[in-house]
């Protein structure tokens, strides 16, 4: 999205710091600068101010300052608040948008949705989706200012890590149709027991227009509770719902084939995603499709041709023949039995090992979640190793090289699978990366 620098003082109340100057989107990242685009120094651990240096020798035309420096060679926008202005910017970025606003939230499922909804909604023009999990006070925005100039359908995942979150995003975004993927015990530790959960995803209901679309989960009456937080048309999915599956199979590679059944007419499809869980998330992004006009068979298409974001059900071959499921970008008791009955799944004869690491925020719960999915591994019949975490009531390993070590010990290769899921904080992604090319 282009805009000029004086336009970005007057939506946040700065002041403008030398020459007015045109503006080509914005990042927070100085590794990420591109040309023309204004850098944003958000303040936590680490102070972004820093490097606004960094950002301007890189390209940047402008950028935002708290602390009163002007910095040579770009311009200069001086805010009381960095983070504050960046909301105000994604505000202001929101009236420039012409196409349908698209917002997701959700439990468990809701970075699958937004790539697959995207690649549906792609087979009828363009559209601009949330890069990642952009889904915060940063990322929402940030999503917002970087948009096409031209009429795109913008997808946007919207996260919440206590009440009043998705308010403040939909304040923000705006959002014309609105996703509750599920509603789950995550984050409990910071959100609170399931039922403040569900009320916090349902304040994407709130705003809706009248003339919008809720697309709601029907087999999970914590989501439909919240149905009545809105004036705008509902449509259902799931088993139960006006967008459903019937005939579902899985093959040797976990990809799942149904007939999508809905109130548009019936249409085989094979999704291009691994994952028997994956099915209800297909339902949900094909609702969106078909809310906004896309011809079934186009919606079939494009849940063929989806991608997830990486750290996501990636399934791969090692060289040694090790199949390995990346999933680790992630992890929550819904998401991790969900990958455990994947693991069963894949084919073979070998030994399946699930490597876990934390699952974050479950607060009081913690104890007793950790115990649970570690009793169901054992009941599918799954060895584990725990990965920086003795929650499991498994003795850990302390690292990624421990666990590198471990497994090479155990000669995994052709027609073995490995599982590697954890929260975020626990740090496998490289772990994954490691074992698939090992």
């Amino acid at each position: 999205m282009r805009f000029l620098a004086s336009g970005v003082a007057a939506a946040t109340d700065g002041e403008l710091l030398g020459d007015d100057v045109q503006l080509d989107g914005a990042t927070q990242d100085s590794r990420s600068v591109t040309s023309a685009c204004l850098f944003l120094p958000l303040v936590a651990e680490r102070d972004g101010h820093d490097f606004i240096d960094d950002a301007i020798g890189a390209g940047a035309s402008a950028y935002l300052t708290s602390n009163g420096r002007e910095y040579a060679g770009a311009t200069g926008v001086h805010v009381e608040d960095t983070a504050g202005a960046l909301m105000m910017l994604g505000t202001h970025a929101r009236h420039s948008v012409e196409g349908t606003v698209v917002g997701i939230t959700g439990s468990v499922g809701k970075t699958s949705v937004k790539d697959m909804a995207a690649a549906v909604l792609t087979r009828g023009g363009p559209v601009h989706a949330s890069p990642r999990s952009y889904n915060n006070e940063i990322g929402v925005p940030l999503t917002l200012l970087n948009a096409p100039d031209d009429p795109a359908t913008l997808v946007l995942e919207l996260g919440a890590r206590k009440g009043g979150d998705i308010a403040s995003l939909c304040a923000v975004a705006r959002p014309d149709i609105g996703v509750i993927t599920t509603v789950a015990a995550v984050h409990t530790g910071v959100l609170g027991p399931v039922d403040a959960v569900a009320r916090a995803k349902g304040e994407l209901l709130d705003g809706l227009p009248a003339d919008g679309c809720a697309i709601l989960n029907a087999d999970v009456p914590e989501v439909m509770a919240q149905a009545g937080r809105t004036r705008a048309r509902r449509i259902t999915f799931g088993a139960t719902g006006e967008v459903r599956a019937s005939g579902v199979s899985i093959d040797g590679r976990l990809h799942a084939t149904f007939l999508l059944e809905s109130p548009w007419g019936r249409t085989e499809v094979r999704l291009g995603v691994p994952g028997a869980h994956m099915v209800d998330n297909a339902l949900a992004a094909a609702s969106v499709g078909l809310v906004l006009d896309i011809p079934l068979e186009e919606v079939a298409v494009g849940l063929g041709e989806a991608l997830l974001s990486p750290g996501r059900m990636q399934i791969s071959t090692a060289p040694s023949g090790l199949v390995v499921i990346n999933d680790a970008y992630n992890a929550n008791p819904t998401s991790v039995e969900a990958a455990l009955r994947a693991l069963v799944a894949l084919p073979g004869r070998g030994r399946k090992l699930a490597l876990l690491g934390l699952m974050a925020e479950l607060g009081d719960e913690s104890n007793d979640e950790h115990t649970r999915i570690a009793a169901l591994a054992a009941e599918l019949g799954l060895e584990v190793i725990a990965v920086g975490t003795d929650l499991y009531g498994i003795e850990a390993m302390g690292g990624v090289d421990e666990v590198m070590e471990a497994t090479a010990g155990l000669n995994l290769g052709e027609g073995d699978s490995v599982l590697v899921k954890g929260s975020l904080v626990a740090g496998l992604q490289g772990l994954a990366e490691r074992l698939a090319t090992s």
